[in-house]
C-alpha cells in the first residue's frame, strides 16, 4: 500500500476543506458569501478598497447629513426624487426619461458599478436598487451597514461635494420586474403567485389605516421588511444570515418555485424585500408598484382584514 500517496491525498482534502470554510464569511464577519447572489452586497472594507475606482459610482441615499460627512466621492440622492408627483398613485416611480436624466447627473454610465448606501437599514438604498434594476442596470451593490457601518469601521469621511462628469446612463423598463393592479387582480387565485405584504402587522390587519380601506390583498402572507435586518454587537444594522432569511421566507410559503409579488404602501418597504429576495437567489420577483396606496384606495378591489 502506497502510504505516501494516501497521506498526500488526505492533505489535499484538508486544504480544500479549510479553503471552503474560509469562504463562508466576509472580512467583517458577516455571512454574506453564503448568499446565492452575494455580489449584490459589499462590506466597508470592499468599499474602502474601491474608493479610487473610476468605474464605481457611490450614491448616498440618506435624507440628511450629507453635508456634515459622507463617504469620499459619493453623490447625494434621496428616494423623494424617485417619486412622480404628477402620477395618480402616491409614491409611484418616475418615468424612464426623468430617471435616466437624474442618474446621468450623478455620473452613472451604462457600464458603471453603482454602490448605494443609507444610514444602515438599507431601506432607501433598496428603493434605488430596485429602480435601477427595473430600468435595466445590472451592476448594482448595496453597502451592508451603510454609513453607520462606515463610521464604526473608522474610515475617512468627506464634507466636500464631488464634481462628476455627466454619465451616459439609459433607462429601459423591464416590465417583468413590476406588477400592475390588473396583474395582481388576475393572479389572486393563482397557486403559482405569492403576495408578500411587507408592512407592519397593524397595517396588514387594517388596525393602522393609511388609505380609504384597511387590510391586505387576499391570501397575502406577512413578513415585515425589517425582519431581514439585525444589529451586530456594535449596533450596526446588518442583513441577517442566509440561513435565517431562507428559513423565515420559506416558512411563510415564499419559495423560489413561485412568483413573488412584494408590496407595502408605496413600494419602498416592498423594494427592500425585493432586494433581500434577489440576494437569496430568487429570480421571479415582481413588486406591486402601486401597492396599498392604489389597492386600498380603490373601492372595487377585494380585501382581507
Amino acid at each position: 500500500m502506497n502510504f505516501k500517496k494516501i497521506f498526500w491525498s488526505i492533505g489535499i482534502l484538508l486544504l480544500l476543506l479549510i479553503a471552503g470554510c474560509a469562504n463562508t464569511s466576509s472580512s467583517d464577519g458577516s455571512d454574506k458569501e453564503t448568499y446565492p447572489n452575494a455580489d449584490l452586497l459589499v462590506d466597508t472594507e470592499w468599499a474602502k478598497d474601491h474608493l479610487e475606482d473610476e468605474s464605481i459610482t457611490f450614491i448616498d441615499m440618506r435624507a440628511e447629513g450629507f453635508d456634515q460627512g459622507h463617504i469620499p466621492g459619493a453623490a447625494s440622492y434621496n428616494w423623494g426624487q424617485l417619486v412622480d408627483p404628477d402620477f395618480e398613485v402616491e409614491g409611484f416611480l418616475i418615468g424612464p426619461e426623468e430617471f435616466a436624466g437624474q442618474m446621468q447627473k450623478l455620473g452613472v454610465n451604462e457600464d458603471s458599478t453603482v454602490v448605494i448606501y443609507d444610514d444602515g437599514n438599507s431601506l432607501a438604498a433598496a428603493r434605488l436598487f430596485y429602480a435601477l434594476e427595473y430600468y435595466g442596470h445590472t451592476d448594482i451593490k448595496i453597502l451592508d451597514g451603510g454609513y453607520t457601518g462606515w463610521l464604526n469601521a473608522g474610515h475617512d469621511i468627506s464634507t466636500e461635494k464631488s464634481s462628476v462628469a455627466a454619465g451616459n446612463f439609459k433607462a429601459e423598463a423591464n416590465e417583468d420586474l413590476q406588477s400592475s393592479q390588473q396583474e395582481v387582480l388576475d393572479s389572486l387565485d393563482s397557486k403559482d403567485v405569492v403576495f408578500l405584504d411587507t408592512r407592519s402587522k397593524e397595517e396588514y390587519t387594517g388596525e393602522n389605516l393609511r388609505a380609504e380601506r384597511g387590510g391586505h390583498i387576499p391570501n397575502a402572507v406577512h413578513i415585515e421588511w425589517k425582519e431581514a435586518v439585525t444589529k451586530n454587537d456594535a449596533g450596526v444594522p446588518k442583513f441577517k444570515s442566509f440561513d435565517e432569511l431562507k428559513e423565515q421566507f420559506e416558512e411563510a410559503g415564499v419559495t423560489k418555485d413561485k412568483k413573488i409579488v412584494p408590496y407595502c404602501q408605496t413600494n419602498v418597504r416592498g423594494a427592500h424585500s425585493y432586494f433581500v429576495l434577489r440576494l437569496l437567489g430568487y429570480d421571479n420577483v415582481s413588486p406591486y408598484e402601486g401597492s396599498w396606496a392604489q389597492w386600498g384606495n380603490n373601492p372595487d378591489t377585494p380585501i382581507d382584514g
